[in-house]
């Protein structure tokens, strides 16, 4: 193990990973409030830690899937013990409050994805067996990953990436947005405890080690998730190196409500699919299209239902709706509202900040009577404000909701099961969920269409992902 210190307590955290001296300084996007400065790493730095991976993943391969699975037991255990100093830091860093499905759910679903990931079994796949011949499939590590996650579910998305690489025996380098680097540091810190030095590190740094690491030629495969413009930037920085990729990219996942759908029924999972984190999750709701009989009772029940949802500074027990992330974020949200506003569609809840008060906070905003090509609808919002557009067949709603390059999730809310999945199979997305948006599971495969993304996450066949295929035939 790489430390002996306990990192139970907040303070154990922050001692831990803030640098001292230098680095750069993080703000509570709540408060303003300096949380901590984050190391800023260099080049230099991401060098030596593929090198450190490297020396260290033939050992890390060589234990097996079972020893492995039994460190990432003890992983999930360590954040377990360290979740409530993990989840108060998250707050402060990314700005989503404890409660609700924000910070404890995080730090817990970490622990929750490193079991499950540990759990899976995959075992050789007999190709051909017919008593002359036998070919199998197996998985072999790659060697070393470099994993780039995002800012809005920062701990979460990071164990996503490691806990399969390292599954399947790979070392793992992350590098984690500038906007919440400690968040992953902290992370590492705890899940560090238990895991040989050098098999996991963490290079915090600009943009010019995220494109180092994506050309480095130590590097066996990248993970990403993140914008689609960022993605083909990796897709061309990797180019040289033929490094095997899993992107996980942007999304303006679509809902469709049909008509027999009953709004007071679907208004609390309408909600969350669309405002869960405050909006800022690639596979939320984030345009929905209401047929024209029951288009009105549904924006009055998520009217009803959104402006029960208090928001506020994340650490105050009682919010479950926080700030944007960052300031650009903020703007985005503002200006694609404003442009809806200036169009003539209705709000009908929000779409005012107020004003002098401080943190990035954009209020729960609820549009109707837009139009499909509005900019609110056609780009990705990534924030607390939900188109509502009307339509009057199930056939123009499935076109609408095809309409864009991109396809991460959408969903299809209905009262009739047969009906509903009859419209899912129609819509050209990676996951389509039926009364419920958003929903992942660590045992089901995830990933996107069109330019939302490629390769799957989640389940055996993300392990399959993190494992270079070899057939042996004899």
């Amino acid at each position: 193990m790489q430390t002996e210190t306990t990192l139970d307590t907040y303070e154990d955290l922050l001692q831990a990973i803030v640098a001292n001296d230098g680095g750069r300084e993080i703000s509570d996007p709540a408060t303003g409030e300096v949380v901590g400065r984050a190391p800023e790493h260099t080049t230099a730095d991401l060098d030596a830690a593929v090198d450190a991976a490297r020396a260290a993943q033939p050992a890390w391969a060589a234990l097996g899937h079972e020893e492995r699975s039994a460190f990432l037991n003890r992983a999930a255990d360590a954040v377990e013990r360290s979740a409530e100093a993990l989840a108060r830091l998250l707050s402060r860093e990314q700005g989503k409050p404890l409660n609700g499905p924000n910070a404890r759910f995080e730090v817990g679903a970490c622990a929750a994805w490193l079991r499950a990931t540990a759990s899976f079994e995959l075992r050789p796949e007999v190709l051909v067996d017919d008593g002359e011949s036998r070919a199998e499939l197996h998985y072999r590590p790659l060697g070393v990953v470099g994993a780039i996650g995002p800012w809005n579910w920062p701990m979460m998305i990071s164990v996503w990436q490691l806990a399969p690489a390292l599954r399947m025996g790979n070392a793992v380098v992350v590098k984690p947005s500038e906007y919440t680097p400690l968040s992953v540091l902290a992370l590492a810190a705890v899940i560090n405890q238990e895991l040989p030095a050098g098999v996991l590190s963490v290079v915090s740094g600009g943009r010019g080690v995220g494109e180092r690491l994506a050309a480095h030629p130590g590097i066996d495969k990248v993970m990403f998730t993140g914008s689609t413009a960022t993605g083909k930037a990796i897709i061309r920085s990797s180019a040289d190196t033929v490094k095997r990729l899993t992107l996980e990219l942007g999304g303006n996942d679509a809902g469709i409500v049909l008509p027999d759908a009953d709004p007071a029924a679907i208004a609390e999972g309408l909600f969350w699919g669309a405002f869960i984190n405050t909006g800022q999750t690639c596979a939320a709701l984030k345009r929905l299209y209401v047929h024209e009989d029951i288009y009105d009772a549904v924006c009055d029940a998520l009217v009803g239902f959104a402006g029960q949802m208090p928001m506020g500074v994340g650490l105050e027990e009682q919010n479950v709706l926080g700030p944007l992330q960052n300031k650009a974020q903020f703007d985005i949200v503002a200006d694609l509202v404003q442009a809806a506003k200036d169009s003539g569609a209705r709000v009908l809840l929000g779409g005012e900040p107020e004003a002098g008060q401080p943190g990035y906070f954009y209020p729960t905003t609820l549009v109707a009577d837009i139009d499909n090509d509005n900019p609110l609808v056609a780009r990705e919002q990534f924030g607390p404000a939900l188109p509502i557009i009307k339509y009057s067949s199930v056939e123009e709603a499935i076109t609408m909701a095809n309409g864009l390059d991109v396809g991460l999730g959408a969903s299809v809310w209905s009262s009739d099961p047969a009906k509903a999945r009859e419209v899912a199979a129609r819509i050209e997305a990676g996951t389509v969920w039926i009364n419920k948006h958003g929903a992942v599971d660590p045992r089901v495969p995830f990933g996107g269409a069109k330019a939302s993304g490629y390769g799957l996450e989640f389940g055996v066949e993300g392990l399959k992902g993190l494992g270079a295929p070899q057939v042996i035939s004899y």
